[in-house]
């Protein structure tokens, strides 16, 4: 699809207004120019209105097909649990409307290239909502890499671990827990974020192999899962990811030979650098609506002014190596 014309709006119509959309997301379509909320579709009808109402939106639906179809939503933002991405995905590429779907593009590789295959045949714009790639910490984090300030890289580590939440103990329903909806569980939802960005940050990773196993059998998605991985640069990767440990970690380690990055994932801790030279330390905040830097990059594609870090093709690969890491394939 061709460029956009600078003096057109590009009218945005969500599917799944709930938590995220709060203020993750939403506000950060309202806030870029060019780009405007018309619809948004929620299946608890007083819930879509009510959000519809404090966001100064227009229009809400209880049925998906209808915000689709309807003729003045040129682009859908899919932000709905990611086993209903491919049912809604597929309907928006029937459609012909640009779309952005929220992360991970859908629960398995094959449901996320069935997805980016029928964007694609149609040469239709498929973003998938890996908004770290666009954030100014991680760009930062490339930076560093880029003008060789820790030398050649060797290697990445990530630990990911927290304790088990109130409602995991309780045993109340959790979609995000659900390996109907889910099948790594917090896995899904967590890891794919950072093995995402480290195909942006290091070139994808062509070779991956896990262990994936439920410890505390609290629900039925995995909860354990550790990794090994080679990036196509010939970098090496590790990591770990646990859901029932005492305490939270966060951390990041890249390895050069000549110093070292350390980063979190989600936390807002300062980025350290490490080298011969000493110990160079930036905190870099997010912004109040942390999607408002991936927006305003599908805004600069759609536009004609730039490249968009995360597409429906990146997203399936990140997609094929969660699966790699499950088991799965």
């Amino acid at each position: 699809m061709s460029a956009i014309n600078n003096e057109k709006i590009i009218r945005w119509g969500i599917i799944g207004c709930g938590d995220v959309t709060e203020k993750k997301s939403g506000p950060a379509y309202q806030k870029t120019a060019g780009f405007e909320i018309v619809a948004v579709m929620r299946r608890d009808a007083e819930k879509a209105a009510d959000y519809a109402k404090r966001h100064g939106i227009q229009k809400f639906y209880s049925d998906a097909d209808s915000l689709i179809n309807d003729p003045e939503v040129d682009a859908v933002y899919i932000a709905t649990p990611p086993d209903s991405h491919k049912l809604y995905g597929l309907k928006v590429a029937e459609a012909g409307k640009i779309c952005c779907i929220e992360k991970p593009l859908a629960p398995s590789y094959e449901d996320s290239k069935a997805i980016a295959e029928a964007f694609k045949s149609k040469n239709i714009p498929l973003f998938t909502a890996y908004y770290r790639r666009s954030l100014p910490r991680f760009k930062k984090v490339k930076k560093w890499m880029e003008t060789n300030s820790i030398g050649q890289i060797r290697h990445i580590n990530w630990h990911l671990s927290k304790p088990a939440s109130e409602q995991d103990l309780s045993g109340l329903y959790n979609w995000r827990t659900d390996a109907e909806v889910a099948k790594g569980g917090y896995f899904d939802d967590l890891a794919s974020h950072g093995l995402d960005l480290f195909n942006y940050l290091l070139g994808d990773i062509k070779e991956v192999s896990g262990i994936s196993l439920n410890q505390q059998n609290l629900y039925s998605a995995k909860d354990a899962l550790v990794a090994c991985w080679l990036h196509e640069s010939g970098i090496t990767g590790t990591g770990s990811w646990n859901f029932g440990t005492a305490t939270r970690e966060d951390k990041v380690i890249i390895y050069g030979s000549q110093g070292t990055i350390q980063f979190s994932i989600f936390d807002e801790d300062p980025i350290v650098l490490t080298n011969e030279n000493g110990i160079i330390t930036e905190t870099i905040e997010h912004p109040e609506n942390v999607q408002l830097n991936h927006v305003g990059a599908m805004k600069e594609q759609l536009f004609g002014t730039g490249n968009h870090p995360s597409s429906g093709t990146s997203a399936t690969h990140t997609s094929w190596i969660m699966d790699r890491i499950m088991g799965v394939i």
